[in-house]
């Protein structure tokens, strides 16, 4: 399908060059490579491609981050030289691991979710221990197919290659018919949607819809005007969300708070009044009167609030109008009692009085000077009370 594009890449072909590879047959698997590029969309920011040479020895041909278009790959390829000695398809793996897939020769951070791809050509055994390190590689990230050609030891290809085996393991007689298996390859890496390209340019997510795509964003974010780009959305705005009192925005999310003197409940959404008469929760002297999650000052008895609202002061509880008694109010620290003019005596109520009863044996004369007495000092206390009112 030559309108198949392949999904972006860290591709890395290791390629074995021992002796029991001819010459014409190495310069076979040379052809394979080229073919295979021809296939690739080859750039910086889509298909990068690396080559290393094996047999005894390791030798990285040109790492990924050396050519960015085919032609100078193709030309690179060319160049390669057999190394003709051993097969040390461990070593090779390893190296690819410590040498190539690194940032530093081109590979591309793990944040940008590129593949890391490695093809293994071998038509032999490997001489030393492939399994443990071909394990280590693949719980890397790092996805491995294996291409046995003639003398290929299969089991080998099986151990080293990525699950599932029937899709990451192919074998070929000789190396003359190798090119077949481009096309296998070019189905591997067709991506199977616009978003897998990794070209749409959506800032948070990418909607295949066929051959097209649809930019899309997170949960509380919406798409600005140019279809790409998102923007964090009001998640405080009426309707939007579920606290009780208080919206408070975050980042394109939202916590709940509450009005003074409510606290959040667990669910971390409602309100309840808290008590703002505790100790150490009011400024009040006196009194803490509890009103619907706020408060007012008030004062004990006898005493009165002064203009800041706070504080109390002793009232006058002998002050007209302020006490009961019928003749004398005596004031105390905080309360009053009665009492009564001379010759008067206070009745069991407590407030009010009754002239005193006198003995029988008091003469007229002195009866008389006692009522005298008593009308002057009801006239000396009526003047002092009115002098008092004045």
């Amino acid at each position: 399908d030559t309108a198949c594009k392949n999904r972006p890449l860290d591709l890395v072909f290791i390629v074995d060059s021992s002796r029991s590879v001819r010459p014409e047959e190495f310069e076979k698997v040379k052809i394979f490579l080229s073919e295979m590029i021809d296939t690739l969309d080859v750039g910086e920011r889509t298909t990068r491609v690396a080559v290393m040479n094996y047999a005894s020895t390791v030798k990285v041909e040109f790492p990924l981050r050396t050519y960015f278009d085919k032609a100078s790959l193709k030309e690179a390829v060319s160049r390669i030289e057999p190394l003709s000695a051993g097969t040390m398809t461990g070593l090779a793996i390893q190296t690819a691991m410590d040498e190539v897939f690194t940032e530093e020769m081109g590979t591309r951070p793990a944040t940008f979710n590129i593949p890391k791809v490695v093809i293994v050509v071998t038509d032999g055994r490997p001489q030393d221990q492939v399994q443990d390190v071909a394990a280590s590689a693949r719980t890397a990230g790092i996805e491995i197919y294996a291409v046995g050609v003639d003398r290929a030891d299969m089991q080998s290809l099986r151990i080293m290659a990525s699950e599932p085996l029937d899709e990451h393991v192919f074998y070929v007689e000789t190396y003359g018919v190798i090119e077949k298996l481009t096309s296998k390859f070019r189905e591997a890496f067709c991506a199977v949607n616009a978003c897998a390209l990794g070209t749409h340019g959506c800032q948070q997510v990418c909607v295949s819809n066929g051959a097209s795509y649809l930019c899309d964003c997170y949960e509380g974010y919406t798409l600005n005007p140019d279809k790409r780009t998102c923007s964090a959305v009001d998640r405080c705005a009426p309707g939007r969300h579920e606290c009780d009192q208080i919206c408070v925005s975050n980042n394109g999310s939202y916590v709940c708070d509450c009005y003074e003197g409510y606290t959040l409940n667990p669910d971390k959404k409602t309100c309840s009044a808290m008590d703002v008469c505790a100790p150490g929760r009011h400024d009040c002297a006196q009194v803490c009167l509890s009103n619907d999650g706020s408060y007012s000052c008030g004062c004990y008895e006898g005493y009165t609030l002064n203009p800041d609202q706070k504080t109390c002061s002793a009232a006058d509880v002998c002050a007209p109008g302020r006490h009961d008694c019928e003749q004398v109010c005596v004031r105390g620290d905080l309360f009053y009692t009665c009492g009564c003019h001379q010759g008067y005596t206070l009745n069991p109520d407590r407030k009010t009085c009754s002239r005193a009863i006198t003995s029988s044996l008091v003469t007229t004369e002195e009866s008389c000077k006692c009522e005298a007495i008593v009308a002057l000092q009801d006239s000396v206390t009526s003047r002092l009370e009115a002098l008092s009112s004045k």
